[in-house]
């Protein structure tokens, strides 16, 4: 592609953000209302947009440029690509990807596929973690006070569900969190208003490709399956919220609006900065509730 032509189709795809009404309101508006309802940017930042060369992470790094373009305030980005050992092709497909969408790359190693490939007990929780650790000290190297992740709407409620049906506990994925291993650091997720459906709405009008998951592992299981999400809960979840819409159509803003609403007089035990409430710490002191 000529040099004048990539900088057609990058022009495009910022247009159809900003101009294209669908998507400015599903996609930008939402995106900055998440920044302003949770205060994700804030002056003088210095923020790893962090890409894995998926739609959500390619996506969110042009909604971030389009937010520089407009925002009142000084702050700074850096595109942040941590290869955990990517194939060639997976490797080039990411730098080809920001090419077109003129997305300027920072890119470091590390060899994390190569630590997890052998595990069989989860294997994705381990290299999640990992990642963000990586992801975290490099950020903090170049300068960053934050990363920035792209989870989206529907990662949240399936995290929360995850959290109920296998993790036998109440925890919902945060807007933004303090990191508990890099002082000064944070995270952010600011397509947290996103819906999956959008982004892939966007990807497929602007005939984009981007990689799915690209770990040693799920292509293992794709090889033997023919399905790399077989195994996955994640996958689970998602259906099963799917067979719940069939009968309740508000189900998803309902599990999303849940963590939005706790009511803590009506909760057995509650964990908070590490220490465990009971409601009977303070039942015979409480006024009566009219049930």
């Amino acid at each position: 592609m000529s040099t004048n032509a990539q900088s057609s189709r990058a022009r495009a795809i910022e247009v159809s953000l900003t101009r294209r009404r669908c998507f400015k309101e599903k996609l930008f508006h939402r995106f900055t209302k998440a920044v302003v309802d949770f205060q994700l940017v804030e002056p003088n930042d210095k923020i790893a947009v962090c890409i894995s060369g998926g739609k959500d992470s390619m996506l969110m790094a042009k909604l971030f440029q389009e937010l520089k373009r407009h925002n009142k305030f000084p702050f700074e980005l850096v595109f942040l690509v941590m290869d955990p050992g990517y194939s060639p092709p997976n490797r080039a497909q990411i730098e080809h990807n920001a090419a077109i969408m003129e997305v300027p790359l920072t890119i470091f190693e590390s060899n994390i596929f190569d630590s997890v490939v052998n595990v069989d007990k989860s294997p994705c929780y381990l290299c999640a973690r990992m990642r963000r650790g990586h992801l975290y000290k490099k950020a903090q190297e170049l300068g960053c006070n934050k990363i920035a992740l792209g989870h989206h709407y529907d990662d949240v409620i399936e995290t929360n569900l995850m959290s109920m049906l296998w993790g036998g506990q109440i925890q919902t994925m945060m807007p933004k969190l303090h990191s508990t291993n890099f002082e000064g650091m944070e995270l952010i997720r600011p397509l947290y208003y996103i819906r999956e459906e959008d982004i892939i709405a966007w990807r497929d009008y602007n005939k984009l490709q981007f990689l799915r998951c690209a770990c040693r592992f799920t292509e293992a299981l794709e090889a033997e399956s023919g399905d790399r999400e077989s195994a996955s809960k994640r996958k689970e979840t998602k259906l099963l919220i799917q067979q719940l819409k069939k009968t309740n159509p508000s189900v998803e803003a309902n599990i999303f609006n849940s963590m939005h609403n706790v009511a803590l007089d009506a909760v057995i035990a509650y964990k908070t900065k590490g220490k465990k409430h009971h409601f009977l710490d303070t039942y015979q002191g409480d006024s009566h509730v009219t049930e």
